[in-house]
Order: C-alpha cells, then structure tokens, then sequence
C-alpha cells in the first residue's frame, strides 16, 4: 500500500477490465432491525450483497457512496463494515448528509477506507466529501475542488482515466424535493472537469433511484438505494414500489464505461410511504 498526501490507494487489477460495484445509501439504524418507512434496512442490504455475489464473483473494489448510516450511529458503521467484508475485495466510503465523517474514521479498520485516491489498473477512482455538516443539501467547497484539480492533472500527467464519485447529485433530476438539495458548487465541479478529457464518469449516491445520462461524452450516473427506493419525477418526497438494488460499473483500460444496475426480485422488501417521512 502506497501513501500520498491526499491518501492515495492502489491496487492490483487486470489492465484489460476493471470490475466495480456501487452500493450506496444503505441506511442502517443505530440497532440492527432498525427501519425506514417500514424496511428493515439491515436485511435489505444483506439480500442486495446476496445478490452481488450471485452476480459478480469477481469483484476488484466495492464503493460506499454515503447516508451509510441513517442517524451516523457508530454502530451503524461496525455492521455496515461487517457486511462490506463478505464481498473479498477492497472496500471504500464516503460521506453522505446523514453520515458522521468522524465516526467513519473511527469505525474503519483500513486507514485508507476514506481516502480521496484510488489507482487501479489505467483508472483513477476520486472519492470527493460533497457533506455540509447538519445540512441535507451538498457543496464540495474550494478545497475540496482544489484537489479535485490536483488529482486530475497527475492523472492526466499519467495518462489515468477518471471515474469521480461523491454523495450528492450534480446535476438536477427532475425531482423538485431533492434538486434542491443538489450540490451548490456544481458549476464550479464541471468547469474543473470540462478541463480534464480523462474524466469518463461521475457517480453519485443520494437520489435512490437510476440515473444514466451523457455529458460532453461523459457518463453521469446515479443508483438505487440497498433499501427505500424514490419516485422519480416527484415534486414533494414519494417513495416508489422499485426494489432495492445496486449497480456494477466495468472499467475498460480504453475508458469506457459498462454499467447497469440490478434489482431485487423478492416483493417482501415493499416500503411502508405512510409510516413516517424520510427526511
């Protein structure tokens, strides 16, 4: 394992293929059994990492992208880290509105759990903090975007392939309730990107639901949720009837991008939208 001062990681992968999985607003309760609108977000997320290893046995790192806790209860980051390390690949985190960084790092058995940098094969991986401490919307801030420079133009140097993750959409989907919580910055984000032609993807979290779009020739995606999935196009908060689910991401040292997500099939895991808000 290598360091740098941005907490670079790196690991050994074919140079032909990368093999990527997104799970991402997991929700555990401070106790296990915990729920959200009626889902116990604990079983729910075990069946998704089930169907993870049904699906793709051979998988080089596992990305965590925020609300991993639904009230940032460290207990909620034990489990989660035990249900992560069923998946025998290296795993990584970032912060979501709901989560606690704090707890996070004390939490994490790995000192680069939380890093900012991944390398692998021909890609760089960027794990950017998009969280505004007790705020629900998002903002990078000038230091974050700082690196974000300084981390593209090494790969650039370098001749790397970009895949840049964070929480928060960057872009508005269509959903009034939550483009209002997209991150703040976003212009400033795609000016640094729109700089650097090696950026072939941004992933993001937040949203609970797809999102597959293109950008200049770059792939804008978001995910479903492990548990309560929400409808799209929805002006105030609505749960949808979709199952949970997960996407997968094939890195290609050309730099493309193959991608899909993958849903449970088992109707038991059905939200309860009268049992309380989300937010």
């Amino acid at each position: 394992m290598h360091q740098s001062p941005h907490n670079t990681h790196f690991i050994e992968a074919s140079p032909d293929v990368v093999r990527v999985v997104q799970l991402t607003d997991t929700h555990l309760c401070q106790a296990k059994g915990g729920t959200l609108l009626g889902l116990d977000t604990d079983q729910s997320l075990q069946a998704v990492i089930e169907l993870v290893q049904d699906e793709r046995p051979a998988i080089d790192l596992l990305l965590g992208t925020g609300d991993l806790a639904d009230d940032g209860a460290r207990e909620a980051y034990d489990r989660l880290q035990d249900y992560f390390e069923e998946i025998p690949c290296d795993s990584f985190w970032l912060p979501g509105n709901h989560d606690d960084r704090g707890k996070m790092e004390a939490v994490a058995n790995s000192a680069t759990r939380l890093c900012k940098e991944i390398r692998v094969s021909r890609w760089q991986i960027l794990m950017l903090d998009s969280q505004i401490p007790a705020e629900v919307g998002g903002e990078l801030g000038q230091a974050e975007l700082a690196l974000l420079e300084q981390m593209l133009l090494s790969a650039r140097d370098e001749g790397l392939h970009t895949l840049v993750c964070l929480h928060h959409q960057p872009v508005a989907i269509g959903c009034a309730w939550l483009d209002e919580q997209m991150v703040a910055d976003a212009d400033a984000f795609f000016d640094v990107l729109d700089r650097y032609p090696g950026v072939r993807g941004v992933l993001w979290g937040h949203v609970h639901q797809q999102i597959d779009r293109q950008r200049n020739g770059v792939s804008l995606m978001a995910s479903p949720s492990t548990c309560v999935q929400f409808a799209p196009g929805s002006v105030k908060f609505k749960a949808d009837k979709m199952l949970p689910g997960y996407r997968w991401l094939d890195l290609h040292g050309d730099g493309r991008i193959e991608t899909a997500v993958s849903r449970l099939s088992d109707a038991h895991f059905i939200v309860e939208p009268d049992s309380g808000g989300y937010l």
